[in-house]
């Protein structure tokens, strides 16, 4: 005779094995819309130190379910290879100066060739103040901007610590299976592992928390 497995109960101040905090953040997803799954970590970093900051950016293998707008800076030769890979907004000078005309910004990413980022020195106060600048170390500056373009639209993920040391990620939506979760999870938690300053003493990461739009904050043991 198979014995059930006991349910998991939510207790606020207790750490929960991975699989179990993301079960318990489907159960108590309190929106009526498939609500987004995210990690906040707390790292043990000094945040004021250059040399201990946490950036990058990772693939995650069941993407995160929602739908990215991109667009791309690219010369004309680039641009239909950006539109093929999904990108919503393509061009170049002509894209730069009318953002830089209407400071409309409607997109989330964005993703530029080494040789237009000169030329975003023109909105690089819009863009910046946005978080929307490209930047090589989270792979939005590439020799080939379809690529990064078909990468962002599958799922790819950005992470840089704050100003308070934590770090914050999308891993997925409620709707997902916990198992794809886990591995989206597990994936960033890697990534964000291998990106650890070599002058960062002591835990690394000192608390993670799994939380659905809306809902209560549960501690994950890591």
């Amino acid at each position: 005779m198979s014995k059930t497995k006991p349910e998991v109960t939510f207790v606020k101040t207790q750490s929960y094995s991975i699989t179990e905090a993301l079960e318990l953040t489907k159960k108590l997803a309190s929106t009526k819309f498939n609500s987004t799954v995210e990690v906040h970590l707390l790292m043990g970093i000094d945040p004021r130190k250059g040399d201990q900051q946490v950036r990058g950016a990772i693939s995650l293998p069941h993407g995160t379910g929602r739908k990215v707008r991109v667009a791309a800076f690219v010369s004309a030769d680039k641009e239909a290879a950006c539109k093929a890979a999904g990108a919503d907004l393509v061009g170049g000078d002509d894209l730069i100066a009318e953002i830089a005309k209407t400071e409309k910004t409607d997109f989330q990413v964005a993703v530029a060739e080494p040789a237009m980022m000169k030329n975003l020195a023109k909105i690089a106060k819009i863009l910046g103040t946005r978080g929307l600048m490209p930047s090589p170390k989270n792979e939005t500056v590439s020799t080939n901007p379809a690529k990064a373009v078909e990468e962002l639209k599958k799922g790819k993920v950005s992470f840089k610590n704050d100003d308070t040391a934590n770090l914050h990620a999308i891993i997925g939506k409620t709707s997902f299976e916990t198992t794809q979760l886990v591995e989206n999870f597990q994936t960033f938690i890697d990534a964000v592992k291998k990106t650890k300053p070599a002058s960062a003493k002591g835990a690394y990461i000192k608390k993670a928390v799994i939380a659905s739009t809306m809902g209560p904050g549960i501690k994950v043991s890591i």
